[in-house]
């Protein structure tokens, strides 16, 4: 199943590529929310693989705009992103990803980021650990939250939520840096591989995040609520960090 998912997520990946600064329709979903042609396109393979492959199994996808579980049962489920980074993908901004994550019984057991820009594979499997394009990755061993790189992202309603400034600027005055890159997938993944230390986020949704939460702990990190808490993809917030610097920014965050 794991390789199913790279060959799924390459092949869409490809179809993203072809279409990347080539002009296409972008429609809006909400305000400030986009969906492209791209979206569809890619969406459209990656159920049909699936369908192909496995039809008995669900697939949760976010379906021209609005998330709905199509068909099988759901004791194997694909939860499925074709295209996170939209905004990113319709400006030409090249940051943006396929994500894929096959969860059974409610465990998520297989995840792929695919970065087609840079044809970088993110890969995880229950047990088994994770791996960039092959190679085993881990977690960084950055200790303190003063030498910590981290990255975040900015809900579409952050404008309503008072703790998001606070939070950003508090790790904006006690870390060494923040970045906010427009994919949660990508950076859950750069935590998982070590070029980040830790993430949070809030408002994304289950296929933002399944394949990244398996990463990072099969790379050894850690994922939680803001409090520390056991983390679902199906309720944010989520705090994600190679587990050394969790505590302290759970301490932020709090």
């Amino acid at each position: 199943m794991l390789n199913f998912a790279i060959e799924t997520a390459r092949d869409a990946g490809q179809l993203l590529l072809e279409k990347f600064g080539c002009g296409i329709a972008v429609h809006k979903k909400g305000d400030i929310n986009l969906v492209t042609e791209a979206d569809l396109a890619s969406e459209e393979l990656i159920i049909e693989c699936i369908k192909s492959h496995y039809p008995k199994h669900s697939i949760l996808a976010e379906e021209s705009g609005n998330a709905v579980v199509i068909g099988g049962e759901n004791t194997w489920k694909w939860i499925i992103d074709p295209l996170d980074g939209t905004t990113n993908f319709a400006h030409g901004y090249p940051c943006f990803c396929v994500t894929l994550a096959l969860e059974h019984a409610g465990e998520i057991v297989v995840g792929v980021t695919f970065d087609p820009t840079r044809n970088e594979v993110f890969a995880a499997e229950r047990g088994r650990g994770a791996s960039l394009n092959n190679k085993p990755i881990r977690v960084s061993p950055t200790e303190q939250l003063g030498d910590a790189l981290l990255v975040t992202g900015f809900p579409y309603d952050f404008k309503k939520r008072e703790d998001f400034a606070r939070h950003l600027t508090q790790f904006l005055i006690n870390s060494r840096g923040v970045r906010r890159d427009g994919s949660a997938a990508i950076d859950m993944a750069y935590v998982a591989c070590g070029r980040f230390d830790g993430f949070w986020e809030e408002g994304l949704n289950p296929w933002d995040m399944a394949a990244g939460v398996l990463l990072i702990e099969e790379a050894g990190g850690q994922v939680s609520y803001y409090d520390g808490s056991k983390f679902s993809i199906y309720q944010p917030p989520i705090l994600a960090t190679n587990g050394l610097i969790h505590s302290q920014m759970a301490a932020v965050l709090k």
